[in-house]
């Protein structure tokens, strides 16, 4: 059996809009009046860990997790509140695709906090299970989030290892991350597509619609 690790946000879902509007309006409302919104510039791009920067920038002390509980609730108010977040063109049907006619398992792992990640799958239809879905609550680096997703799955579907790994993203974090745990990745999107061409990605694609898993498969080197 083999697994694809997904991303979330501009991945399989429109909403990266929402993300950071709903994000950065709670970190206003939390205190935190100083914020660096040059995301490229975090060693990691993940909620909880640009939380942690801003947070110790902002107050004297040190960023604990237990700080996350009500901001998360909170940031999942205020998007709830925008526009419904809507799915990256064909991605429920792939999803629905992959998880009902092949041997693919399937996982998300995502630099978003759970609560809002939830929201976002749900308002665009996507099908997912719970426990296989992976986010910063509890972890900053997006290595550790993918590598927990990957134990998840290896838990949900009762499994030991997986012969192959996949991992999808539209960020260039999302490459490096792939490209730090050995495994396979596959861009998508072209926000960051002059990014993935520096780095010579071995397949990106602009949405799921143009997604046809042997072909994936054949660019990756997946027998």
């Amino acid at each position: 059996m083999n697994l694809i690790v997904f991303d979330i946000d501009d991945t399989l879902t429109k909403s990266e809009d929402q993300h950071q509007l709903a994000y950065v309006k709670t970190m206003k409302e939390f205190g935190l009046s100083k914020i660096n919104e040059n995301w490229k510039e975090y060693a990691h791009h993940t909620d909880s860990y640009i939380l942690k920067e801003n947070y110790e920038n902002n107050f004297p002390k040190p960023f604990e997790f237990n700080f996350i509980e009500d901001f998360e609730s909170r940031m999942t108010e205020l998007i709830l509140e925008l526009s419904p977040v809507t799915e990256i063109k064909g991605a429920k049907t792939m999803i629905d695709y992959l998880a009902n006619e092949t041997d693919y398992a399937i996982s998300f792992a995502t630099g978003s906090l759970l609560k809002p990640a939830f929201v976002k799958l749900n308002q665009a239809g996507i099908n997912y299970e719970e426990q296989l879905l992976v986010g910063s609550n509890g972890i900053f680096e997006r290595e550790g989030i993918v590598q927990e997703s990957i134990e998840q799955a290896k838990a949900f579907y009762k499994v030991d290892s997986f012969n192959e790994i996949i991992s999808i993203g539209d960020g260039i974090w999302d490459l490096k991350t792939a490209r730090n745990l050995g495994i396979h990745f596959i861009g998508i999107g072209l926000k960051n597509y002059a990014d993935f061409e520096k780095e010579n990605i071995k397949l990106h694609i602009e949405n799921w619609i143009e997604f046809r898993l042997s072909e994936a498969e054949e660019a990756l080197g997946i027998k």
